[in-house]
C-alpha cells in the first residue's frame, strides 16, 4: 500500500519549510503569491490531503455539525436535513448525518462517536425520551439542539412543531366534512409526537360536543346521537405496512369509520393501498388525512390530504441556533424554544362526500 504524502513531502517538493506549507493551508494571505503557487502545485502533484484529525486536536472542534435523526426513512427528516444544510453552508460548515433508527442504544453509540470526533454541535431528535443519553453526552461540552422533541431536563435549545394543533386540525377537518366515526392510526404511541396528535384529535372531538370513545359501546352510542366517535387503531410501526395492516383491521370492524386520521403519510399511503385492494372507495366510502405532507402525499394515486410540518424551516432554524451557540458569540447565546405551527393541505382523499354515515363492514353485513 502506497504511503500517503505528508506535509514534509510537500515542503521538499516545493522547496520550502514545513511551516510555510502550514501557512498556505491555514493562513494563505501570510505567504507570497509565488510561494503559495509552488506549494499548491506540490499539493496537487502529490495528492496531499491534510489530516483533519490532527487539525481537530489543535482547534478543539471541527467545522462539522451533526444531524442525529430518529429515522431517515421518515420524509420529515429529509426536509430537516435540507434546512440544516442551508444554514450550515451559509456558515461554511458541513453536516454529518446519522440515524438512530429509534433505538436508544444506537443513539448512545452514535453520540459517543460524535463526541470523539469533536463535532461542532449536534441536532438531535432523541430516541431516549428519558433524556439520560443526552445528559451523558452533555459532559463532552458539545452543544446540541433538540429537533421535534422535548425531553425532561433538556438544557439546550429546542425547535418543535405543535403536533397537538396538527392533530386537532386533521380531525376537525374530517368532522367539518360530516364524518362522525373517525379512526386514528398512529405510529408507536411511546413516541411523544403520536401522543400529541392523539391529544389534538381528542380536543377536536370534544370541541364537536362528544367525548372520545374507543370504537365500542358508549363511543358508538355517541356517534348515533350525532356526536363523534374516535376509534383507536394503534400499531407498532409507522410505515406503509402498518397502514395496510390498520386498513385490514378497520375493515373487520362491525361498524366501519368513514374518516381516518393517520399519524404520518407513510401510514396514510398504506391505508389507501389496503382500502383500494379491498374495493373501498377513497374518499367516496372512507376519507383519509395523513401527516407531514411528504412528497408521497401529493403523488399518491388518490392525492392525500395531510398536515404539513415545515420540516425545512425547522431544520434551518435549529442549525442556525446551533451555529450561534457554537460560534464566536457563544458566550452571549441564550437557549430558546421555537415552536412552528403546522397547516392543513386538503387534497382529493378527504373531499366531502355524501357517504359519511357509519358503514357496516362487508364481513359483518348484519351488524
Amino acid at each position: 500500500m502506497t504511503k500517503s504524502a505528508g506535509m514534509r513531502d510537500v515542503a521538499q517538493l516545493a522547496g520550502v519549510s514545513v511551516g510555510t506549507v502550514s501557512n498556505v493551508l491555514n493562513r494563505p494571505d501570510a505567504v507570497s503569491p509565488g510561494t503559495r503557487a509552488r506549494v499548491q502545485a506540490a499539493i496537487a502533484e502529490l495528492g496531499f490531503v491534510r489530516s483533519e484529525s490532527a487539525r481537530l486536536l489543535r482547534a478543539g472542534s471541527s467545522q462539522v455539525l451533526a444531524l442525529l435523526a430518529l429515522d431517515l426513512a421518515d420524509p420529515f427528516f429529509v426536509g430537516v436535513l435540507r434546512g440544516a444544510e442551508q444554514a450550515a453552508r451559509a456558515a461554511d460548515l458541513g453536516v454529518l448525518v446519522m440515524d438512530s433508527a429509534s433505538s436508544a442504544a444506537t443513539e448512545a453509540t452514535h453520540l459517543v462517536m460524535l463526541a470523539q470526533q469533536r463535532v461542532r454541535g449536534v441536532l438531535v431528535t432523541p430516541a431516549d425520551v428519558s433524556g439520560a443519553t443526552l445528559a451523558e453526552f452533555g459532559r463532552a461540552r458539545i452543544p446540541y439542539v433538540l429537533v421535534d422533541r422535548d425531553i425532561p431536563g433538556g438544557i439546550g435549545c429546542r425547535v418543535l412543531v405543535d403536533d397537538v394543533a396538527g392533530g386537532a386540525m386533521a380531525v376537525a377537518h374530517l368532522i367539518a366534512a360530516g364524518h362522525r366515526r373517525i379512526a386514528y392510526v398512529p405510529g408507536p404511541l411511546e413516541l411523544p409526537q403520536y401522543r400529541d396528535r392523539l391529544e389534538g384529535a381528542r380536543l377536536a372531538v370534544a370541541e364537536a360536543g362528544a367525548g372520545a370513545g374507543n370504537g365500542a359501546g358508549a363511543g358508538a352510542a355517541a356517534a348515533a346521537d350525532g356526536g363523534v366517535d374516535l376509534v383507536m387503531l394503534p400499531g407498532a410501526r409507522g410505515d406503509v405496512a402498518a397502514g395496510r395492516d390498520a386498513a385490514a383491521r378497520m375493515l373487520g370492524l362491525a361498524e366501519r369509520p368513514t374518516g381516518v386520521f393517520c399519524g404520518n403519510d407513510l401510514i396514510a399511503l398504506g391505508m389507501l393501498q389496503g382500502l383500494f385492494a379491498a374495493g373501498v372507495a377513497v374518499p367516496g366510502d372512507v376519507a383519509i388525512v395523513g401527516y407531514d405532507d411528504a412528497e408521497v402525499a401529493a403523488a399518491a394515486v388518490v392525492p392525500l390530504s395531510s398536515i404539513r410540518r415545515p420540516a425545512t424551516r425547522v431544520g434551518k432554524a435549529a442549525a442556525e441556533l446551533l451555529v450561534e451557540e457554537s460560534g464566536a458569540a457563544a458566550g452571549e447565546h441564550v437557549h430558546r424554544e421555537l415552536v412552528f405551527q403546522p397547516e392543513l393541505v386538503v387534497r382529493a382523499s378527504s373531499l366531502a362526500t355524501a357517504a359519511v354515515t357509519p358503514v357496516p363492514s362487508p364481513r359483518n353485513p348484519d351488524s
